[in-house]
């Protein structure tokens, strides 16, 4: 019965609803007719006006009548679309009650369910159907209100104004637009000068500080790179920073001020209609921030005093408009003070700036390839009053159809970007977030006490994953209000401080359960729902919140939900908008993870972990990585306290999980992807810090290859972790993976391990050498092999590089080749070449500048160091006379070269003598290359002899010579006259 009445309760209110919406449409029409009226009156003004003229000063007064009359009617039209909006508010809230009353038990509903269910259908028709006539009274009012706009120009057209009443005119529009930007000025200054984040304090949920004084200065360069995130935007990148640093050494890069944006220096193209600029950034890397401190100092004087006015949007918030819109009113929602005065700022757009903050987060697409936006008059906005979608207004301001001259400013994460491509953007630039001393800087900023700002620095500091994270400002903000706790004078426990990206998330997690954990029965069950709707949010790669997601995990919100979520109004005159999204989407996969081991039932788990590690667009990547570091007892530990013990079923299956997965990828890394792949599993074992699981994965491995993969410093410390747990790695090929000095370093630790190491193409510099003599000098040292060519090496490291060597007692071969050592750099080098102990019998010196100059440190070298088997001097200048100073060690008859190569070195007729000489007597010289040098004719006989004496040869490269074909033919001749003897010309 209960239900039924409720039912003819949701009734009669829809029936009031539509009795109220007869009315809002008979006000409606009231309204149109007292506009018909208003033009009627003007018409006859206008016809009496043409009779005789009339004073000046009648004519302004009903031109101010008129224009009163006009915003009599825009008000009455906004009035109606509120009341639409409530009426539609309250169909829904019949709606939910109705709905509400099916979820009764199931007697009641057995009885009344066909009656109530008629009434309920019933009800929602009679209120869409008021909804729609709503609509329609809207519309007509529209309509209404842009004939009492037409009738009011006209009425000003037709009068005559005096010039000294235009002055006059004129001068109060000055001075009023003066009092609105005076006004404007100081509410941004307001809305802005604050900064507020989120703790995890039971006291102090939001901790607000003076933007001026925690604002750090971010990194904004000149260009945007060319990056597919196909991986997670936290894998991105501490190593971009040192990147950053050697190209603005080089000044292939510049650095932006926020002042500096719209400078036309930084103009990738010139445009006579206005400035469009793009800032791309990662998540928390600060564009929000950075936003804000320009409207501020621009609100504050301190910047951009060409633009007269600067309005500020965010995506997130102009999500809520679900209608027709024009930009008058856009801007009007959002600063009502402006009323009329926006028709004269729109004479005069070169001073206005218009910023659209969060592109990623837009709820409608804008294709800016779309040709329909040129040619279709639909898809585009030309004038600020007229109404159509909000795409359309920020697509013709951005590409200058509306209002051109203006200026616009978009940001943007990198996975939105590709949106902007065809674009009409002039300005593009990237926010590379704290480099070296800003992030030291932000940690002096954030805690009072300075001390713990220094110990929780140097903690970080000192370790890769931690530091590395901290190029992002966000990731800063949580280690600081994760380890702060630790280092404070009375609660030193330093021996807990997390060490590993999961163990940072549970310690953030812990101390939000510390402080609000207890003002509920069951934070576990909680918690699971959060995770749930958490990990549903990351499938669908969906970061924003509705109530109706709320109940359908059975959420409400609460001061326990409050500390995970952040609660955001999409407008700022409705209450019911509220939206909810975790503090970062970091946060979000962390609960989304921690799920998986709190509910009872946890499926198949294994399938799960499969299809999520399946996906390639890296959306469960991080959600991976803690899902492992999660079964580790370090990460769960402290959050078992107040969650009850995590599922050892579940434990059990993703150790399960990852061990099967090491086995399967080692040894296949043939491909980008398998490598790829390979290195979020070795990321999995780092998180979990379970060496015994490492062990029997990885225990037995000895060759690792990830060539051709670009690493960040993360995934070297993670490299770095799992070759210090394996006693069997021989090779660790890292060629042309860009891991740069910093990256190194990180790999420092683990180095000396490996028998063979290529670390070629990796733009090292001579500072990566300091990390790779350390290893050389390790007393267990067993680097037999190290590949170093193409490095950005110079005479500086040779110092240090040849101490290493001198100290070495493993090392047998050395590529340098296609660096700048130099003629200095070698006779850096010779002495430890010569060095008795020296094992080294393979040497690359190929393309490094050498000439004549260095030949006698060579010749020194392998006159003493008689393990000498391969030596490579190609591309170099050492000419004729360099080779005839290399000739006498060659001669040597305890010389053991087997491999000279000679090539493209500027070798002619006058060298062939002494070469010959030398090489005749070898008995050991199988290869020798004399390609791309400059000998002819005259040569060949004394070469077709040194192929008939040195038995020993089996191949020699002649090519690129200035033999004649006869003299090739004569080379050639001698192919096959001995087995396995190959002759190239």
């Amino acid at each position: 019965m209960a239900v039924e009445e409720r039912a003819q309760a949701a009734e009669e209110r829809a029936q009031a609803e539509e009795e109220r919406a007869q009315a809002a449409e008979e006000r409606a029409q009231a309204a149109e007719e007292r506009a018909q009226a208003s033009e009627e009156r003007a018409q006859a003004a206008e016809h009496r006006l043409q009779a005789a003229e009339q004073p000046a000063h009648a004519a302004e007064e009903r031109a101010e009548a008129a224009e009163e009359r006009a915003e009599a009617a825009e008000e009455r039209a906004q009035a109606a679309e509120r009341r639409l909006q409530a009426v539609a508010e309250r169909a829904q809230a019949a709606e939910e009650r109705a709905q509400a009353a099916e979820r009764r038990p199931q007697a009641a509903e057995e009885r009344t369910h066909a009656a109530a269910d008629r009434r309920l259908q019933a009800a929602e028709k009679r209120a869409e159907a008021a909804k729609e006539r709503s609509q329609a009274a809207v519309r007509r009012l529209q309509v209404a209100e842009e004939r009492a706009q037409a009738a009011d120009r006209r009425l000003q057209a037709a009068m005559p104004i005096s010039p000294l009443m235009k002055r006059r005119l004129q001068s109060r529009v000055a001075e009023k637009v003066a009092d609105v930007q005076q006004k404007h000025k100081e509410t941004l200054r307001v809305q802005t000068e604050t900064l507020r984040v989120n703790t995890i304090l039971i006291n102090e949920k939001v901790k607000i500080f003076q933007l001026v004084n925690l604002y750090t200065e971010v990194t904004v360069i000149s260009t945007v790179r060319d990056r597919t995130l196909a991986e997670h935007e936290l894998l991105a990148k501490g190593r971009d920073h040192e990147e950053w640093r050697e190209k603005h050494r080089r000044r292939e890069l510049e650095k932006i001020r926020t002042d500096q944006l719209f400078q036309s220096s930084f103009s990738q193209r010139k445009s006579k209609s206005g400035s469009s600029a793009a800032v791309s950034g990662v998540a928390g890397i600060g564009k929000t921030t950075l936003v804000q401190k320009i409207v501020y100092d621009w609100a504050t004087g301190k910047i951009y005093p060409h633009f007269q006015f600067v309005f500020s949007f965010k995506f997130r918030d102009l999500n809520a408009i679900n209608c027709k819109i024009n930009l008058r009113n856009l801007i009007l929602d959002l600063y009502p003070y402006f009323g009329d005065i926006l028709r004269d700022l729109w004479k005069h757009p070169e001073g206005l700036l218009f910023i659209f903050d969060g592109l990623d987060e837009f709820k409608d697409s804008i294709d800016f390839a779309d040709n329909r936006r040129n040619t279709e008059p639909q898809y585009m906005c030309t004038d600020p009053e007229d109404w159509c979608e909000v795409s359309d207004i920020v697509y013709s301001l951005i590409q200058h159809k509306l209002l051109p001259g203006c200026s616009v400013l978009v940001t943007s994460r990198p996975t939105a970007l590709h949106l902007l491509e065809k674009a009409e953007i002039n300005i593009w630039a990237e926010i590379m977030g704290f480099v070296g001393e800003e992030r030291k800087e932000y940690f002096n900023k954030f805690f009072e006490d300075q001390a713990v700002a220094a110990a929780v620095f140097k903690h970080v500091e000192e370790n890769e994953i931690l530091y590395t994270m901290c190029f992002n400002p966000f990731h800063c903000c949580i280690l600081g209000l994760s380890l702060g706790p630790f280092f404070i004078q009375r609660d030193r426990k330093q021996q807990r401080v997390p060490k590993t990206i999961t163990q940072l998330y549970s310690c953030y997690i812990y101390n939000i359960l510390k402080n609000d954990g207890r003002e509920i029965k069951s934070p576990r069950d909680v918690l699971l729902k959060i995770g749930e709707m958490a990990f549903t949010g990351v499938s669908e790669k969906k970061i924003v919140f509705r109530n109706g997601d709320l109940i359908k995990y059975n959420l409400q919100p609460s001061q326990f939900l409050s500390g995970f979520m952040m609660e955001l109004l999409e407008r700022d005159d409705s209450a019911q908008s509220v939206v909810y999204t975790f503090p970062h989407l970091t946060i979000q996969e962390f609960v989304a993870a921690l799920a998986q081991f709190l509910t009872p039932d946890p499926g198949d788990i294994r399938k799960l972990l499969r299809e999520a590690h399946s996906k390639e667009d890296g959306r469960f990547e991080i959600f991976l990585r803690f899902v492992v570091g999660l079964s580790s007892s370090q990460s769960a530990r402290p959050l078992e306290e107040f969650l009850g013990p995590f599922l050892h079923q579940t434990i059990c299956r993703v150790i399960e999980w990852v061990k099967k997965e090491v086995e399967g990828q080692i040894g296949k890394t043939y491909s980008k992807t398998a490598k790829r792949d390979l290195l979020n599993t070795f990321h999995y074992l780092f998180e979990s810090q379970d060496e015994t699981l490492a062990l029997v994965s990885v225990g037995s491995v000895e060759r690792l290859t990830f060539s051709g993969l670009r690493l960040t410093p993360i995934d070297c410390a993670v490299l770095s972790h799992v070759i210090g747990l394996c006693d069997t790695i021989k090779e660790l090929n890292l060629e042309d993976c860009s891991i740069h000095c910093e990256g190194l370093q990180r790999l420092g630790p683990a180095l000396y391990k490996c028998q063979v190491l290529r670390l070629g193409r990796n733009k090292l510099g001579d500072s990566g050498v300091k990390p790779l003599s350390a290893a050389l000098r390790n007393p267990d040292c067993k680097i037999q092999e190290l590949r170093l060519w193409d490095n950005d090496l110079t005479n500086s490291c040779t110092k240090d590089l040849s101490s290493a060597l001198s100290a070495n007692r493993s090392l047998t071969g050395l590529n340098l080749g296609n660096n700048k050592l130099g003629d200095s750099g070698v006779k850096l080098l010779s002495p430890a070449l010569r060095n008795p102990n020296c094992k080294i019998q393979e040497l690359e010196l190929w393309d490094n500048d050498l000439t004549a100059s260095c030949t006698e440190d060579l010749v020194s070298a392998l006159s003493t160091n008689l393990s000498l088997t391969v030596l490579h001097l190609g591309n170099n200048k050492l000419g004729d006379s360099g080779v005839k100073l290399l000739s006498a060690a060659l001669r040597n008859p305890d010389c053991k070269i087997q491999e000279l190569r000679l090539y493209n070195i500027g070798l002619t007729d006058s060298c062939t003598d002494d070469l010959v000489s030398a090489l005749s007597a070898n008995r050991s010289l199988t290869d020798l290359n004399l390609g791309s040098n400059s000998f002819t004719d005259r040569s060949a006989p004394a070469l077709r002899s040194l192929i008939q004496t040195c038995r020993s040869l089996e191949w020699i490269g002649l090519w690129r010579n200035r033999f004649s074909q006869n003299g090739k033919n004569q080379m050639k001749s001698l192919q096959g006259t001995r087995q396995r003897l190959i002759v190239g010309v």
